[in-house]
């Protein structure tokens, strides 16, 4: 049953006319998602925008700093939109509120999207924004030896698979943090099975998302589908949120199941009532302000803030 609430405001939508192009298209889903949504801003006392120079290009990211001039823990956040649509604007609001709520530092990441830059461009630049975190920590004013990765969705597939491949680098991130995330494309779970059509997400639209960032075999390698790794011995410690009105719900169970049996500390948390998203409807569903502030918690106790 979805938490009343988060149903409201579905009803909400579909009253409003809210609905996916058909058929979906890339240009006219970003029309469509990537408009901010309509609530008001979070208070943070710095947010700033930055370009993160790699050898692969640049990159475009967002600072949110709660306590400029001094040096805090940091985390590297990228957002959900089936590696298609999502910006620094879309999820300005979550990654302010984690970063306000946590007391660390948290920089929002624009990688390459999808199909334009299919895998694994996306976790090609997580891994240089990474490499790239030290020599811009001053500028920061963040701590690079302190560092977690978060995303929620698809960016938490990112987070995922970015953890496994910094797992044994010099500076390893302290903590994982993955909302509802993408972990495999098998389709066929329980959550699957159970997903209405016409729902928030759809296993047809999850099944498009993947066409456009891994198509065929390409979403056999573990940096595309985490769980398919071989080992997950050493992945650094997670909290993984899960909805249980979402397709997705039972890969990221099983992901959190998959590194228990590797001896890799994980907090799980499941929300029955809740859909896939939803922790961006904080300050209009109660659940949703739960799940920000038990992954701002997280951060602030994986990263030793003081």
């Amino acid at each position: 049953m979805i938490d009343p609430y988060l149903q409201a405001i579905m009803d909400a939508m579909q009253a409003s006319g809210f609905r996916w192009p058909d058929p979906i298209e890339p240009v006219a889903l970003r029309a469509l998602l990537d408009a901010p949504m309509p609530a008001p801003p979070v208070e943070i006392a710095e947010r700033r925008d930055v370009v993160i120079e790699t050898p692969g290009g640049a990159i475009p990211a967002r600072l949110y700093h709660p306590a400029p001039g001094k040096r805090l823990p940091v985390t590297l956040f990228f957002h959900g939109g089936g590696w298609v649509v999502g910006t620094l604007e879309t999820h300005d609001r979550l990654a302010a509120a984690l970063a306000a709520r946590s007391g660390c530092a948290l920089v929002s990441v624009a990688y390459r999207l999808a199909p334009e830059h299919p895998f694994p461009a996306a976790i090609e630049d997580a891994l240089a924004v990474a490499a790239r975190l030290p020599a811009l920590a001053a500028e920061w004013g963040v701590d690079a030896d302190r560092y977690a990765l978060a995303g929620d969705s698809a960016g938490g597939n990112i987070a995922a698979a970015a953890a496994l491949e910094l797992a044994q680098a010099a500076r390893p991130p302290l903590h994982q943090l993955l909302l509802y995330p993408v972990i495999e494309a098998r389709f066929d779970t329980p959550s699957y099975r159970a997903a209405a059509e016409g729902g928030f997400l759809t296993p047809d639209q999850m099944r498009w998302f993947w066409d456009q960032y891994a198509p065929g075999a390409l979403r056999d390698d573990p940096r595309a589908a985490p769980i398919r790794a071989t080992s997950l011995a050493g992945a650094p410690p997670a909290t993984i949120l899960v909805a249980g009105n979402d397709p997705l719900h039972d890969e990221g169970v099983a992901y959190a199941e998959r590194l228990r049996a590797a001896g890799v500390p994980v907090a799980l948390h499941d929300f029955a009532g809740a859909i896939h998203g939803f922790a961006s409807l904080f300050g209009m569903a109660p659940i949703a302000d739960e799940a920000v502030d038990v992954a701002a918690a997280a951060l602030r106790a994986a990263l030793r803030v003081r």
